[in-house]
């Protein structure tokens, strides 16, 4: 009997601990009762944490019996023996695929709130559930978890019966379970706390995760922020949730502008945030789009709309008295960096900077020609189609600029010290041109 999830968690990451050794390892958690034992098994093992999202594929005219699993980028595993002898074709399966699909997508986009997809090519992938009944859904998270690269795969719970497991032995590498017991009649009957796990509990769990992940640098002896708190900006209709930082002898602020999808959670962003606000440099992380915006890919996409509601958050930023008489600059990822330059692009705009990480400043095309604040364009040297719209895009800016590539570096900067290498380059960049100017001083 396990007390909880979390307990169920940490009992099992004991028993992965003697199995995984020093292998490069994932754990991915069965939304939603999977990812509070999942969490807990991440953080013992110090590891990445996400979930794995799947979708059984019924047949048509017998939507219980399993035809095959869908999972996200496209991944589709296919039963043939059940499909022969249900005769089911090919565009019957597409039907039902994109039915599926479309449900999926949603729930990784809710689940995972703009947080990045864990690549899983070589690694070996852990994926939990809080337990096992009939163990279709933990079969198809095995297949899609192999289909997407995994070089092992390890089936992970606190509980399940013993005919179910003989079973999952045949798409996991290795199955542990901590208990078998019988009679079994349901996962819930061996946990005395079994609740309901929200989504909103899954979003703040990896979140959790994410950010310990990459952890912000400590500073230490450094005073406490004049202001470090969340703030809602009223732009129109729309209001807009951001996390404000204004350390003490504050020298210039950054606005960051996120990617496709992406919040102020950010776990990327945030590391080089605080890497700046231990420079002396305040921040303003804010989300670009409402909630229910951010499933509608023709507002992620508006780098128009975007623009204007960064320079609504900037207007607000300078009203603000711990902001009075400091320089503004913009750090923007993604889609976000075609924001930032077209909103520094406006002809009354008084942006000092722009940095844009892994950007797509190709988005902001009509404007480049008319951006005067000095931008530099980091971009991860393995990632190749995007340095080269950079280069592109570089070529239109008037202004000062430079292209700065991190060697080895893909798109997300996921690889050992190449986040510490963009918060080293924005850093300099921005405090540099940020810094109060003679006139201002005296």
């Amino acid at each position: 009997m396990f007390r909880d999830r979390a307990d169920a968690g940490r009992e099992l990451a004991e028993q992965l601990k003697r199995r995984l050794g020093d292998e490069d390892v994932v754990v991915l958690g069965l939304p939603r009762g999977g990812v509070p034992v999942a969490f807990e098994v991440a953080r013992e093992l110090d590891v990445p944490l996400d979930v794995i999202v799947v979708r059984k594929l019924g047949v048509p005219y017998q939507p219980e019996l399993g035809m095959g699993a869908i999972g996200e980028d496209g991944v589709r595993v296919l039963n043939h023996e059940v499909l022969a002898l249900a005769r089911v074709g090919e565009e019957e399966v597409a039907a039902v695929e994109r039915s599926e699909r479309a449900e999926l997508e949603r729930r990784a986009t809710r689940f995972r709130s703009g947080l990045p997809h864990t690549p899983l090519v070589g690694r070996t992938a852990v994926v939990v559930d809080d337990g096992i009944a009939t163990g279709s859904t933990a079969r198809a998270a095995c297949q899609v978890a192999r289909a997407h690269g995994a070089s092992r795969v390890i089936l992970a719970v606190p509980v399940a019966p013993r005919p179910s497991l003989g079973l999952l032995a045949e798409v996991a590498d290795e199955v542990v379970c901590l208990a078998t017991p019988e009679p079994f009649y349901a996962v819930g009957q061996f946990y005395r706390d079994f609740s309901q796990t929200s989504d909103e509990e899954v979003v703040e769990l990896l979140e959790r995760a994410a950010t310990r992940t990459v952890a912000p640098p400590v500073a230490v002896g450094v005073d406490p922020p004049v202001r470090d708190e969340d703030v809602v900006v009223q732009t129109g209709a729309v209001r807009l949730v951001g996390h404000l930082t204004i350390p003490e002898e504050c020298t210039g602020l950054v606005v960051f502008a996120h990617g496709s999808g992406s919040s102020r959670h950010s776990p990327r962003n945030r590391f080089v945030a605080a890497v700046l606000n231990s420079a002396g440099l305040g921040t303003l992380l804010f989300d670009l789009l409402t909630p229910e915006e951010e499933f509608d890919r023709a507002a992620v996409f508006d780098i128009e709309l975007l623009a204007d509601r960064l320079r609504a958050v900037t207007q607000w930023l300078e009203a603000q008295p711990e902001a009075m008489g400091l320089r503004i600059g913009y750090f923007g990822a993604s889609t976000g960096a075609g924001a930032a330059l077209w909103a520094a692009a406006q002809p009354n705009s008084s942006i000092a900077a722009v940095v844009s990480r892994g950007g797509r400043p190709d988005l902001a095309g009509p404007k480049l020609d008319q951006v005067r604040a000095p931008t530099l364009l980091i971009v991860g040297g393995h990632d190749e189609v995007v340095l080269e719209l950079n280069r592109q895009a570089q070529m239109q800016l008037r202004c000062e600029s430079q292209l700065a590539v991190v060697p080895g570096a893909t798109h997300l900067f996921e690889e050992p010290g190449a986040l510490e290498e963009v918060s080293r380059l924005a850093g300099d960049w921005l405090l540099s041109r940020l810094a109060p100017t003679e006139e201002a001083v005296g």
